[in-house]
């Protein structure tokens, strides 16, 4: 691996031992889902301790496309940032009466900070900011972003995220579905924007 692929200047030294993450970035187009995994390189973020102990996390959203998600680490849990298309977003609020909790009404001081307790679930409309960790049993739900019939999902699928342990669905605003077995939405964590393309995690208070 070479200097320039970790964001490392010519002739410094690399860290063999620094954990390297990956992003995956789900692009939706058509009829088909196309996945790419590129290296996360986090130059700009916290130390292993301070990530641990609960520090912010920026993130640069300025490349992310309509469609497309992006993850990141907080406090040892991944965090996804999806790019939700006017489609994806128009979708919302015809589901209300399929959802368990479509208002995020349940634990809100937990789940879900004011700002979020909206139809989007969001700051910003077409960004979603969620914990990907189903409210069941911990699993990380798997991105089902592709409309219509596919196992395991019903015919009338508007996008969204599955549950691969035990078929908890959510919505793309991370809102689960009635009759499953996670009780809750997915979690909104604090977050802001310190620019139209830099994103904060953990923090939503300025100073």
């Amino acid at each position: 691996m070479t200097h320039a692929s970790l964001n490392v200047p010519p002739g410094a030294p690399i860290d063999k031992d620094k954990r390297n993450w990956i992003v995956t970035t789900c692009a939706v187009g058509g009829v088909g889902v196309a996945a790419t995994a590129v290296p996360f390189v986090s130059a700009f973020q916290p130390s292993e301790r301070a990530k641990a102990a609960g520090a912010a996390v920026e993130v640069d959203i300025s490349a992310l496309k309509p469609g497309e998600k992006l993850t990141v680490e907080w406090r040892g849990k991944p965090v996804w940032i999806v790019r939700r298309t006017p489609e994806q977003l128009a979708s919302l609020a015809k589901l209300d009466p399929q959802l368990a909790d479509p208002k995020s009404e349940r634990k809100p001081s937990e789940l879900t900070p004011e700002y979020a307790r909206n139809e989007n679930r969001s700051i910003k409309p077409e960004f979603m900011v969620a914990v990907g960790i189903c409210s069941h049993l911990g699993c990380s739900p798997s991105d089902k972003f592709q409309l219509g019939a596919q196992p395991s999902l019903p015919d009338d699928w508007a996008g969204g995220f599955l549950c691969p342990c035990h078929g908890s669905t959510f919505d793309m605003a991370g809102r689960v579905y009635k009759n499953k077995p996670a009780p809750d939405n997915l979690e909104v964590p604090p977050h802001m924007y310190l620019s139209d393309a830099k994103l904060l995690i953990g923090e939503d208070k300025k100073a």
